[in-house]
This record gives structure tokens, sequence and C-alpha cells, in this order.
């Protein structure tokens, strides 16, 4: 079974979970800018993460053969610095536009501050101007309000429903969600939001219309396994393979692909794994043997 994670930060995980991601089936995955757990105080923080989302950490996950993409935004815990945003929304443009970048996010509401409302406002725009999809961060408090007032302004802004994937989604805000036409993502947690019983119900429900599973892991408790282990149960619990396979696999795709950037191509040939490649000087081993598939790069090299 092929898995997507269309929401994961990968710049906070490990080597070990690539690995076991690789082995549980994941192909691709997509890491969303977010917040780094403090405030960042200047833009050049913001170049340089930026920067490693779509270059090194794009290497590093095809070193361990995941195809690895990103999603490029002024996160909204950080949008209520509004010198250092001006500074940030002056950047963004430079970035949407790199290899990789499949959408403008994570942009939405934390507080639900004035302030945040207009640099997600403005963002929104950048997606309409560069004809991107966009990903939405509902807030973790007053979720059901926020998630209404985040469909209302981007449709207030002439988006197409179907070029936003609103991620964080729950119980209380999935049906309002499919009912106004947008993409609705879950992240998956171990002990909060949604869990994967909770996962599975909602398909049975619902079915998989517009629905992506992913698992949001970062740097607090969090399972980068949430897609795997959602999929297996699913099976387990008599979900239909053809849900199975829109929920943790096509929806992404459909969602995603119209960035122009977000391509199967990418994982169904891929280029074969020599770890004994660089990035800029720098590789994934500290002194373990180099993986190289010898036999992939022999017949790329014959072809």
């Amino acid at each position: 079974m092929k898995l997507i994670d269309p929401h994961v930060h990968m710049s906070a995980r490990t080597t070990d979970d690539y690995e076991a991601m690789a082995a549980a089936g994941v192909v691709a995955v997509i890491e969303p800018a977010f917040w780094l757990g403090q405030p960042r105080t200047t833009v050049g923080s913001f170049i340089d993460y930026y920067s490693s989302l779509i270059g090194w950490e794009r290497f590093r996950a095809a070193q361990f053969g995941i195809s690895h993409y990103c999603t490029i935004g002024l996160n909204s815990k950080e949008a209520n610095n509004e010198a250092l945003a001006e500074e940030v929304m002056d950047i963004l443009p430079r970035f949407l536009l790199k290899e990789g970048v499949v959408a403008v996010g994570e942009i939405g509401y934390d507080e639900q501050s004035d302030a945040e409302d207009k640099y997600f406002r403005a963002q929104l725009e950048l997606a309409k101007e560069l004809s991107m999809p966009v990903m939405i961060h509902t807030p973790h408090r007053d979720k059901k309000r926020g998630t209404s007032r985040s469909m209302d302004v981007c449709l207030e802004h002439g988006l197409e429903p179907s070029s936003v994937i609103v991620d964080h989604n729950n119980e209380e805000t999935v049906r309002e969600t499919l009912e106004r036409g947008f993409w609705a993502a879950f992240t998956i947690y171990p002990k909060t939001k949604m869990g994967n019983e909770r996962m599975v119900e909602v398909v049975r429900q619902y079915g998989s219309d517009r629905i992506i599973v992913d698992s949001s892991a970062d740097w607090g408790v969090s399972d980068p396994m949430a897609v795997p282990k959602v999929a297996r149960l699913m099976v387990d619990r008599g979900i239909d393979a053809n849900d199975i396979h829109l929920t943790c696999y096509q929806n992404a795709l459909a969602a995603y692909g119209p960035s122009g950037q977000f391509n199967e191509s990418d994982w169904l040939a891929p280029a074969p794994i020599d770890q004994r490649t660089l990035f800029e000087d720098n590789s994934v081993l500290r002194g373990q043997d180099p993986r190289v598939d010898e036999n992939d790069v022999k017949d790329a090299a014959v072809a």
C-alpha cells in the first residue's frame, strides 16, 4: 500500500523516522512551514528556515527513498509581530516559486487577532496571484468558529473551495467543511486532537470524498507513523479499500497536484538511492556505511 503524509514537520524528526515511514509504505511527504516553538526574531531566520525546506530537507528525505515537498507561508502565531511579518511578506514570493513548493501554508488563525487576519488575507491574495493551493491551519482554541471564519475569508477573497485544504479538522468541523466544498484534512495525534479510532469513524460516517489523513508530526508529542497506523486500522475495521486509498493517498495528490509540483511520477519512477551523495558537502551519515542501490544505479547508467 502506497501512502502519502501531506502534513508532517520532518525538520523536527530523525532519520529513523524517515526509514520507518518508508518501510511502512510512505512514498511522499509534504512539510508545511510552521513555527519553531519559540518566536523567530529576524527575517534572516525565516530565510534560512524556508531555504532548508526546499534544500537540505528535500535531499535528506530522498536519501531514504521518500519524495519531499513543502508549503511556504507565515504561520499565524508569528503574524502578530507585525514589523517582522511585513519583512516576511516581502520574501515569500521568491520562495513560493521554488521547486517542490506545493501550496501557500500553513496559514490562518491562532488567537484570531486582527494581525492574524491581516496577514492571512494578504497570503490568500498571494495564492490567488500565483494560482497556488492553500493549506489552512485552523485554531486549536475556539476551533469551530475559527474554521468557519477561515472558510468565509477564503470565499471573500474569491478562492475556489477546491483549492483550499482545511487542516486540523475534528468531528465538530468536518460536516461544514465538506458541505462548503473544501478539502477536510485531519491531523492524527497519539493523545489529543484526532486519534486513530476517531479517524476511522469519521471515514465510516462521511466516506472518503475530500477527506485527507495526515500526522502533523513535529517536535512535540506526535507520531510520524500516524498515516500507516490509520490505514492499517481501517483495514482491520472493514473500511473499503478504495476509501483507504483515497484518504491516505489519492486525495492528497488531487488536492496539491494543481500546483504543478506534486507529481506521482516522482515516486513511481524515483532516482536510485545513493547515500554517498552530498548536499553542500554534508551527508546524512555519521560514519556509517552508505546505502547504495547498485542495481538501480547500473540500470540508470545503461538507460
